[in-house]
């Protein structure tokens, strides 16, 4: 069976960094917001070519807690597109703002910057672009329109660790960089994490105290604040990982290029990478009119393969209660033809070409 995602290949590959990485955090006796996250915290700024990086406790509480550093809130609207996790919307959501969603780009399936100027109203305070499934979104008309209308940006980098923009690492273009440690993503832990990125120290200082209570001093809160802390155990394991992260992602791009070289013959859009952007291809995903059918092919060959995502989040019931009927016609299209096929560092060679022949196989090949 080869899944799309096999978060334990990564350990068996790390196990022994790992198994010590963890047995240093218990034999140390200190398990949350101690010298693993710092150095972690260090290490990861560094990496992205920042400041400051704040570790959390998943993606999306770094979502929520981007937007409350930056005083969105209640009443307020933020720009950003349905066709990403539901972890987006909910963090605007929880907030207390309310999502505005725009239509993607039909090419790379990030959110179209042409079309946010026309959801600008005097209520918009930020937009979200989402470097989805690896894919730097188009910073560049996204940071000018923010400029213009005086907007916050904050990256939703979750499925896009390490991949650049014209040279620049995803998450230190806007105001605060968001990240997910999920286990099956491109830098991923044993467990749930998040982290936050910013050039702005005193953003930073603001994101501390939000994620612990508050505290100034331990016991007493001197502002608003929750208990969203990465702890120590996943610090040392992404630690581990962060020092291979660049060649796992090499790995990805390797595995995307064999299936570019043997598919690209076959009746299936393939990923296409933006000018300008390396892509991490976090995921694979193709385009077809008979995906369904695909699926249950490749299915019955073994390969398992999956759908980010079948529903976009203006159509799902809680999120239509809040923006009402909009259509957004290129999501709605690229959720029903859409498949994501097995990609993580660690696919073989022959699992590669197993995936490839079965597909070929759906086609006469």
């Amino acid at each position: 069976m080869i899944p799309c995602a096999k978060p334990k290949e990564q350990y068996q590959s790390y196990r022994d960094d790992i198994n010590s990485a963890i047995q240093r955090v218990l034999d140390s006796g200190w398990y949350i917001l101690g010298e693993e996250v710092i150095q972690f915290e260090k290490e990861f700024a560094q990496f992205n070519a920042v400041s400051n990086a704040m570790g959390v406790g998943s993606g999306t509480e770094a979502l929520h807690i981007a937007l409350r550093a930056l005083d969105i809130g209640q009443g307020d609207e933020v720009i950003t597109t349905a066709h990403t996790a539901v972890a987006t919307a909910s963090a605007i959501d929880l907030a207390g703002a309310k999502p505005v969603f725009v239509d993607i780009e039909p090419n790379y399936f990030t959110i179209d910057a042409k079309l946010i100027k026309k959801a600008i109203t005097p209520k918009t305070k930020a937009i979200i672009p989402v470097h989805i499934y690896g894919q730097p979104c188009d910073m560049d008309t996204i940071l000018e329109i923010a400029r213009r209308y005086d907007l916050k940006v904050i990256e939703d980098c979750a499925q896009a660790h390490g991949a650049t923009y014209k040279g620049k690492r995803v998450g230190s273009m806007g105001d605060i960089g968001c990240f997910s440690f999920y286990p099956t993503k491109n830098l991923g832990a044993i467990g749930d994490g998040g982290a936050l990125v910013t050039h702005d120290s005193h953003l930073a200082d603001k994101i501390r105290l939000l994620r612990e209570y508050g505290w100034k001093e331990r016991y007493i809160s001197s502002e608003e604040g929750w208990n969203s802390r990465l702890d120590e155990i996943q610090a040392a394991i992404l630690r581990v990982k962060l020092k291979s992260l660049d060649e796992d992602n090499i790995s990805r791009q390797q595995h995307a290029h064999e299936y570019k070289n043997f598919l690209k013959d076959l009746p299936l859009e393939l990923p296409v990478v933006r000018i300008d952007g390396s892509h991490v291809y976090h995921l694979y995903v193709v385009k077809t009119d008979e995906r369904d059918k695909l699926k249950v092919h490749l299915q019955d060959h073994d390969i398992i393969t999956t759908i980010q995502y079948p529903v976009p989040i203006h159509r799902q019931k809680y999120y239509q209660e809040i923006v009402g009927e909009i259509s957004l016609p290129i999501t709605e299209q690229a959720a029903e033809i859409i498949l994501s096929l097995p990609m993580y560092p660690e696919l073989t060679t022959a699992e590669i070409s197993q995936t490839i022949d079965a597909i070929k196989g759906y086609y006469g090949g």
